[in-house]
């Protein structure tokens, strides 16, 4: 049992007040308890305003200059400032989750037993909102040189709508931390993704008719037959020291009516998991080159492209002062330090694009989130919060 959970078992009262002075593991549970699902991902999610306007208050009794954003109607972010002059360091994380249907566990009950905090986001992301939070509470305490910023944003389980108005307003710093679940390694480099639609047009007719029907589900499954060649070639090119290699896959297929008709209409949507610095519009012409190809050996086959979401892939050097700092701070906290990918998208790479180096590094296992068993381990969630604290006294000092 940690030293945290034998009080908090017998004193669940405590919870606030223990947040409230900057514990992490009391910051996680009392975030799990506010609900912050992402409308767009259910459709009654409350959204961020509740845990928003939470953290805006810690952030305002430790001293910070604290701001709630409201970056679309019911969307919000809190930006937080505190010290001026020399270093500047941003610490990130995202307030909303995703939705709760099909859950296992209570999703709101941030309940601590067997070493673990449960529910909704208590993985994704609010243990690593609570190890940035801690971190503010007690540099706050200590004093510090430079300018710590907290960026707490909206929407980033959908569309990064928070992240995108931090990006575009925030001017320099001179590294960030974004404390999504890493398991306490460092991840400097995560891939980018592009969705491609592709839409076959056939013709209607029925089904004992085929001098009169063309067959766009046949038409497509051509395609993605096809695809398993490119993907093949994505395998065995250059790797990524980091992130191996490119991939994709068929995310979606839609079409035809009903078993005795042609079907008019076939829709897919692919993703290609994209290296750092891959271009989509070379990407999409790949993708061209490869229907063409089909194309021409398939007689009446009538399809398009078009270009959906694109996200870059973003990479910090591994020899950075802002990897190199935050291992020597997990070492010194006695945990083995190490470099991996982040295997998910995330939105330090809108503060890459922006200029300034962004890693990401928090408690929890990417497998954990979303899942309908939802838990973040204490231990993590506290070494997390020491590791952070020490990492960004030694940042804004310059050492």
């Amino acid at each position: 049992m940690g030293p945290n959970q034998e009080g908090f078992s017998a004193r669940e009262s405590d919870v606030p007040r223990r947040a409230a002075a900057g514990d992490p593991v009391a910051l996680t549970r009392q975030m799990v308890r506010i609900p912050s699902v992402n409308p767009a991902m259910e459709a009654d999610g409350t959204g961020e305003a509740a845990l928003a306007r939470q953290a805006h208050a810690w952030l305002s009794e430790w001293g910070f200059r604290s701001e709630l954003q409201e970056v679309a109607p019911g969307r919000w972010n809190v930006v937080a400032s505190r010290g001026e002059r020399g270093r500047r360091l941003v610490l990130n994380g995202h307030l909303d989750t995703v939705g709760v249907k099909g859950m296992q566990i209570s999703p709101f009950s941030g309940e601590l037993r067997e070493g673990r905090i449960w529910g909704r986001g208590a993985c994704d992301m609010k243990g690593g909102l609570a190890i940035i939070l801690a971190t503010a509470a007690s540099i706050a305490r200590e004093g510090h040189p430079g300018e710590l910023v907290v960026a707490l944003t909206a929407d980033e389980e959908h569309a990064s709508i928070g992240m995108q108005a931090f990006a575009d307003s925030i001017v320099g710093a001179d590294g960030a931390v974004v404390c999504e679940p890493t398991n306490l390694a460092v991840m400097p480099a995560h891939k980018g993704f592009l969705w491609v639609e592709a839409e076959f047009k056939g013709r209607a007719a029925h089904g004992s008719r085929p001098e009169e029907g063309v067959d766009a589900i046949l038409h497509a499954g051509r395609f993605l037959a096809a695809l398993e060649g490119m993907s093949d070639r994505l395998s065995r090119g250059t790797p990524h020291p980091i992130l191996s290699f490119p991939s994709l896959h068929a995310g979606t297929i839609e079409g035809g009516s009903v078993p005795s008709v042609y079907p008019a209409s076939c829709r897919l949507v692919l993703e290609r998991r994209t290296l750092p610095g891959e271009d989509p519009a070379a990407i999409l012409a790949d993708f061209q080159a490869l229907l063409d190809e089909v194309a021409a050996g398939v007689p009446g086959m009538d399809a398009r492209l078009t270009p959906g979401l694109f996200r870059p892939g973003t990479e910090v050097a591994a020899s950075s002062s802002l990897v190199r700092g935050l291992l020597a701070a997990i070492e010194t906290e006695g945990v083995a330090g190490r470099v991996g990918p982040m295997t998910a998208w995330v939105d330090a790479a809108f503060l890459n694009e922006a200029g300034i180096p962004a890693v990401c590094f928090g408690p929890g296992s990417i497998a954990n989130a979303h899942a309908a068993v939802e838990w973040v381990a204490v231990g993590e969630v506290e070494a997390g919060a020491r590791i952070l604290t020490r990492f960004a006294e030694g940042f804004l000092k310059g050492s």
